[in-house]
């Protein structure tokens, strides 16, 4: 008899959840975990919600219909559910058996340690954000106040913002492994302004970090 799997998804924004940004990588490695163990999907939640939130409906529904079932919770990657050890704690304590595509031999003792790992790291990359903007303002750099500058000199001044801010993105990016939603919500936390002097947005942290990209290809 196969294994019965009942799949959560998390995407951070309701646009991933529509245009299947995130979400189409997420079903792909849990289907070929199911290839690769012999079982299927029987049933699949999608939550959009951030992954510092601890409140997730989806994820309360999703365990409810495993112990009901007697299925397995089947996730794509175990950041897609937290970053926190009391989170995953509550999870490995919850009655329900899960399985991350990702590591799909971890037992309990790693899935701790992951979590703690991962949580330390998200302080850490939150420290070398606030150092970055900090050494930032202490060279001079008027972080979102260059909106009314001369036409002339605002592409150039527009290069020097991305330059400052591009590398901190990257990091969020790279390293924390955000979203650029995410990114947005952590810069605004910070009281970080665009280059307009405005509120950070996903289509904002993207396009500065394309800017940043391309100023460090021409420079390479």
């Amino acid at each position: 008899m196969p294994l019965h799997f009942i799949s959560y998804y998390r995407v951070s924004t309701a646009r991933q959840g529509e245009s299947g940004l995130g979400l189409d990588a997420q079903r792909l490695a849990a289907l070929k975990h199911c290839e690769w163990s012999g079982g299927r999907i029987v049933e699949e939640f999608i939550e959009v919600e951030s992954g510092k939130r601890m409140n997730r409906r989806e994820l309360t529904s999703a365990l409810e219909s495993c112990r009901k079932t007697g299925a397995t919770l089947l996730i794509a990657r175990l950041d897609r559910l937290a970053r926190s050890v009391h989170f995953i704690s509550g999870l490995l304590e919850s009655k329900v058996n899960f399985i991350a595509a990702d590591m799909p031999n971890a037992d309990k003792f790693m899935f701790h340690v992951y979590a703690a790992m991962a949580e330390e790291e998200g302080r850490r990359i939150s420290e070398r954000t606030k150092a970055a903007l900090a050494s930032a303002r202490a060279r001079g750099v008027k972080l979102g106040e260059h909106a009314r500058a001369p036409e002339k000199r605002n592409s150039s001044i527009a290069d020097e913002f991305a330059k400052e801010i591009g590398p901190v993105i990257e990091g969020l990016r790279q390293r924390a492994g955000l979203s650029f939603r995410e990114v947005a919500n952590e810069l605004n936390r910070l009281g970080v302004r665009t280059f307009r002097d405005g509120a950070w947005h996903a289509n904002t942290a993207y396009r500065l970090h394309n800017r940043f990209r391309k100023i460090t290809t021409r420079c390479a």
